[in-house]
């Protein structure tokens, strides 16, 4: 059944996951920050709102998707946010990767107005987001999740309900734990293989289906190995998730190296202008390290 939803959040992935709520025939509402944005959703059959207050006005459900904790708890809990003009017995998702004690909060204030709380963050990249595919790791109370399953099964191939409110962002966040190690040792054995003179081809078709193999090494080595760094998800990006993790893992005593070695690797990739490259642009770094591309 068609239902109201509202959307907030037009960036790369925000755009084409609207685009499904469209397209399957509900009502949707869209807002950004940045004017313009929504303009290819609203000549498919959206509508524009005037703040996140007002696509969440009559929503059923209002799902945002932001960049950064501040930026969700301003979209949601700030003036004219979502909870102002969410209904009594809504539900509010937020599919951003933010930090786990942002959405437990959240999940509480909203709880006070009669208002669900989802934290619904995705991966797959806009690639998953475009064909509608994304995994999604949903935190929050069970009957809330099973009235907006039929809803994320739109924009995801695989929805999970991992736990109550902040399980879901913390499953993200030990999945981006998991692409940082993936990407660091890809970008390792990339500049290693180069430096000892070894044929990138022939070695990356060698070890494809191997016991190293991957989502990262085949999707990304290829990249590194062409000098395709632009972004499915920008380097800007996976720092923040890094951020999160360094700072979450502080919350609970949990031991992060890796994390911390990534982040810093990142940070030279910033330095040098790479922030909005793709996250395979880590490769970049470990590559001057070492005074060798890993190219063809």
């Amino acid at each position: 059944m068609a239902q109201k939803i509202g959307f907030i959040g037009m960036g790369l992935m925000g755009v084409p996951m609207a685009g499904h709520l469209v397209d399957a025939g509900h009502e949707v509402r869209v807002w950004n920050r940045s004017p313009g944005k929504t303009d290819s959703l609203v000549a498919r059959g959206a509508i524009e709102a005037s703040s996140p207050a007002d696509a969440a006005a009559n929503s059923e459900i209002t799902i945002t998707i932001v960049s950064d904790s501040q930026d969700v708890h301003e979209v949601v809990a700030g003036p004219n946010g979502a909870g102002e003009g969410a209904t009594e017995g809504s539900i509010i998702i937020d599919m951003s990767t933010i930090s786990p004690s942002t959405s437990k909060a959240l999940a509480a204030e909203l709880k006070q107005k009669n208002v669900s709380f989802l934290d619904a963050p995705v991966t797959g990249g806009v690639a998953g987001a475009e064909a509608g595919t994304l995994a999604i790791l949903v935190g929050g109370e069970a009957e809330a999740f099973d009235r907006a399953l039929p809803v994320l099964e739109i924009m995801g191939g695989n929805v999970t309900h991992v736990g109550p409110s902040g399980a879901g962002h913390t499953a993200k966040l030990a999945n981006q734990m998991l692409v940082a190690g993936c990407m660091v040792g890809i970008s390792e054995a990339l500049v290693f293989a180069k430096k000892a003179g070894l044929d990138l081809d022939k070695w990356f078709s060698a070890v494809e289906n191997g016991a190293g193999a991957s989502w990262h090494l085949s999707n990304m080595a290829p990249k590194v190995i062409d000098g395709d760094f632009s972004a499915g998800y920008m380097v800007k990006h996976h720092q923040k998730d890094l951020r999160l993790i360094l700072e979450t893992a502080g919350e609970n005593a949990s031991a992060a190296p890796m994390v911390g070695l990534v982040a810093q690797l990142y940070r030279s990739v910033q330095a040098y202008g790479g922030e909005e490259f793709g996250h395979q642009a880590l490769a970049m770094a470990i590559e001057k390290l070492s005074d060798v591309e890993a190219r063809r």
